[in-house]
């Protein structure tokens, strides 16, 4: 995909969906992961290059709905897509999002994943290749820092509470550590430089 989609493009992308499905009386449901999961629940991006999403209800309906979408903004036809599929849990955790709630007569409903949740998923999915200053380890990080995750003991204890453990390949644990290493320095660098140097003792 060659131009990043801003939350705002994410957004006007989704309220057309609602206000298609509204007008047809069609009730869609969607869980919303990756990238748009952070920009949408928890403001931690402001781009990603597709909407990853997995579609519970009236599948063909969005199927056109994305296309007419795609079409009408100049995006690409998977700007809206399920390749996250691989990556989802037996035990997810998700949250529904209080713009996309009210279905009484149709529309989009949207659910996305816990924060906790959503660190296990960008653990297992880690690439490290960076696409307009976007990347899984920044992801990772940012997601460590709104839980409050310090080590790498409590962050793969996390990621184990979604995936089974025999699953967990060792290139995600080496990941997962290697991160949690490095923010641990820069945190220790920090708290370092924030002590004030001892004032010299008065002559007397």
């Amino acid at each position: 995909m060659g131009k990043l989609l801003e939350k705002e493009d994410i957004l006007r992308g989704l309220r057309a969906i609602d206000r298609m499905a509204r007008e047809a009386a069609v009730t869609v449901d969607l869980s919303i992961y990756g990238g748009a999961a952070l920009a949408l629940a928890f403001n931690l991006r402001q781009a990603t290059r597709d909407v990853d999403a997995v579609v519970h209800g009236s599948p063909d309906f969005l199927r056109k709905a994305v296309a007419r979408i795609a079409e009408e903004e100049g995006w690409p036809k998977d700007w809206l897509n399920d390749g996250v599929k691989g990556f989802l849990s037996a035990h997810e955790k998700m949250r529904l999002m209080m713009e996309f709630s009210d279905t009484v007569s149709g529309g989009l409903r949207i659910h996305t994943p816990a924060p906790e949740y959503l660190f296990a998923m960008k653990c297992m999915a880690m690439r490290t290749e960076t696409v307009g200053n976007v990347s899984d380890k920044l992801d990772i990080e940012a997601l460590a820092h709104e839980i409050g995750i310090k080590d790498a003991r409590t962050a793969l204890e996390i990621v184990e509470s979604f995936y089974p453990p025999s699953g967990i390949p060792p290139k995600v644990r080496f990941g997962v550590e290697e991160i949690m290493e490095k923010m641990q320095e820069r945190r220790g660098a920090g708290a370092q430089a924030a002590v004030p140097e001892p004032s010299a003792a008065p002559k007397k």
